[in-house]
């Protein structure tokens, strides 16, 4: 097929000889016919000449808040042969038509653009960049590229093993390969496609190469692979891996829900349980965007991408060119400049750079889906090692716990997950109780009026006379609690549900048609507890030690009874979060059954006693 004619502008491009940067001393392109070592075993040289050579950075990629774009991520294709979950709809999208995007040699003349103002690493992605047909000389041609020290590529892996040695001859030094889970099954469904064993080689093509570490990119979602990440991380023991843990993300057409969401602390947290010895390892660089560590006597490490919990927009280093030709300063960002239309009709170098600099000006200090972590999301499902921590006391004798559960998370697509402590408690006459022990396994004791007492309540202290969240003119104001001294704070709340016989009698059988109902105000409880200085304004944001919910059927008044507890060791108390906790888990209750009967009513929302403090400690008659 005959190529569209190569615009002037391409032409100065491409064929210049020397670097004329716009703000550096010239530099030489490689002399041609000059033979190169493989790429993995040259970077550090290149690296070492950047040094000795390096030149103050354009002002076309420095933003209004003096970030320095020197890495550009270049799209060589919307195609894909694979269909991700999180990443693409089922039936796929629509594609560009081939001749609005971009060609090879536009490709390599924005790439040499952006290498002469700074720019030192690029990196091919998709689409899946390996699907196109003249990746290998592309990489070859970047190569050539005097500043550039760093060619990557992202890529699904179905092709790596096969390309991978005549990409690494062609100059390409750092490989990330994208893998969800390591179960074959899995995989078909995740991706809509066959192909695991294809990933499995490509990963082991690219350790057999030299490539130290390989990067293998998991985006968590939960009830579909958080549950590996064990597996996972256990493969950095004897392969020199760096496994990249990745917050599940919004993209267009991937029906992004926040309730899929595994926050990087949450898995931190389980990975810690199961080698408490992992150690934080310091930044590479400053514009780095994983959080990294290794688990001692391991050959690799493991990473967390936290873009959503923990944006590092403040660092953001990275521009984006789409296989269509347009720049994107910023992955989320909606606003897009057509480069390919400026190079068609002849625009000069200087007149890109102009375009290209304003837009980089244009970025803003975060990207706006930083800011969609909602206070709603689901209770996060608790680790294997953790259930033992939950306990259920049920009388009805032959129907398991997890068949009960199993209702609470079917709406969330959670795979069952077996459980290691199951506890049962009979009496007679039969009464239901939930009890979350998050730090007591030794006295698992279900709600009875003092349980949670103190043996020696103190008397509560004269109050201050005075209202502590409003300044001197009466205006809403937080209590500064900076200079207070860290103790041991512990507050216990109450509330009680008053059913009525038709809805206690269905909570007591558990024949609720959205579950159980204890069960799911119990975890509710739990959640509000953690988000209480999300949903009252003045509350400062409180690290808890241990969160527990208890739940207990009266039936002389057909009631649910609530008393939620919490702990933390902090300059300010916790009755807040027991209060929170303990409504939450009322409204949980009412909203479980109010399909049932509306003449629920809650009450009796009260502090039954609170300690530590200046004001000494509470205790409610």
């Amino acid at each position: 097929m005959a190529l569209r004619p190569v615009p002037q502008m391409l032409w100065r491009v491409l064929g210049t000889g020397v670097r004329n940067c716009s703000s550096g001393a010239p530099v030489t392109q490689p002399r041609p016919g000059e033979s190169s070592q493989p790429a993995v075993e040259e970077l550090p040289r290149r690296r070492q000449s950047l040094r000795e050579h390096s030149a103050p950075f354009s002002t076309f990629l420095t933003d209004s808040f003096g970030r320095q774009h020197s890495y550009l991520r270049i799209s060589l294709t919307e195609k894909c042969n694979l269909r991700c979950q999180y990443c693409m709809p089922e039936e796929g999208v629509p594609l560009t038509p081939k001749a609005d995007l971009l060609t090879t040699e536009e490709v390599l003349a924005l790439a040499r653009l952006f290498v002469k103002e700074g720019v030192d690493k690029i990196r091919l992605t998709g689409g899946e960049p390996l699907i196109r047909p003249d990746v290998v000389d592309i990489v070859a041609q970047l190569h050539r590229l005097e500043g550039l020290r760093t060619i990557g590529v992202t890529t699904n892996g179905i092709n790596l093993a096969r390309l991978l040695p005549q990409l690494q001859k062609a100059g390409l030094n750092a490989v990330n390969i994208s893998l969800d889970t390591l179960v074959p099954a899995k995989f078909e469904f995740i991706v809509r496609r066959r192909g695991f064993h294809k990933v499995m080689e490509g990963i082991h093509k690219a350790i057999e190469l030299g490539y130290s570490p390989v990067k293998v990119n998991c985006v968590v979602m939960r009830g579909l692979n958080e549950d590996e990440l064990l597996d996972f991380a256990a493969l950095t023991e004897g392969l020199p891996l760096d496994i990249r843990f990745i917050e599940y993300m919004p993209f267009d057409g991937n029906r992004w829900n926040f309730k899929k969401m595994v926050s990087y602390k949450e898995m931190l947290d389980t990975v810690q349980q199961r080698w408490p010895e992992l150690e934080k390892l310091p930044e590479e660089e400053e514009s780095s965007t994983a959080k990294a560590f290794k688990i001692p006597g391991f050959q690799g490490q493991i990473s967390f991408i936290t873009s959503m919990s923990e944006h590092f927009c403040g660092t953001c280093n990275r521009l984006r060119i789409t296989a269509d030709g347009n720049l994107k300063v910023c992955l989320f960002g909606s606003s897009e400049v057509s480069l390919r239309d400026l190079l068609r009709t002849g625009a000069s170098e200087e007149e890109l750079l102009r375009i290209i600099g304003a837009a980089v000006g244009r970025k803003k200090r975060q990207h706006a889906e930083s800011q969609r972590m909602l206070p709603d999301s689901p209770p996060a499902i608790p680790s294997v090692s953790s259930w033992d921590l939950l306990r259920v006391y049920n009388p009805r004798p032959g129907v398991s716990f997890s068949r009960q559960t199993a209702t609470l998370w079917k709406g969330h697509r959670v795979p069952q997950i077996p459980l290691l402590a199951q506890q049962w408690l009979q009496s007679d006459p039969p009464q239901r109780h939930c009890s979350s022990l998050s730090d007591s396994a030794t006295n698992p004791k279900c709600l009875s009026p003092g349980a949670q007492a103190p043996a020696t309540p103190s008397e509560p202290q004269p109050p201050s006379g005075q209202l502590t969240h409003v300044d001197s003119k009466g205006r809403a104001a937080m209590v500064d609690v900076g200079r207070k001294p860290d103790t041991e704070r512990v507050a216990v709340a109450s509330a009680v549900v008053l059913l009525g016989p038709v809805a206690f009698r269905l909570v007591q059988e558990n024949q609720l048609k959205k579950g159980d109902a204890l069960v799911v105000a119990q975890l509710a409880g739990i959640q509000a507890a953690k988000l209480t200085s999300q949903l009252i304004p003045l509350c400062h944001h409180v690290s808890l030690s241990h969160v527990q919910v208890q739940l207990e059927l009266d039936s002389t008044r057909h009631a649910v009874v609530i008393q939620a507890s919490c702990r933390t060791h902090g300059p300010t108390g916790v009755e807040m979060e027991a209060l929170t906790s303990a409504s939450v888990a009322a409204l949980t209750v009412y909203d479980m059954c109010k399909a049932v009967s509306r003449d629920i009513v809650l009450g009796e929302i009260q502090l039954i006693y609170k300690t530590g403090g200046q004001r000494g400690d509470f205790h409610r008659a």
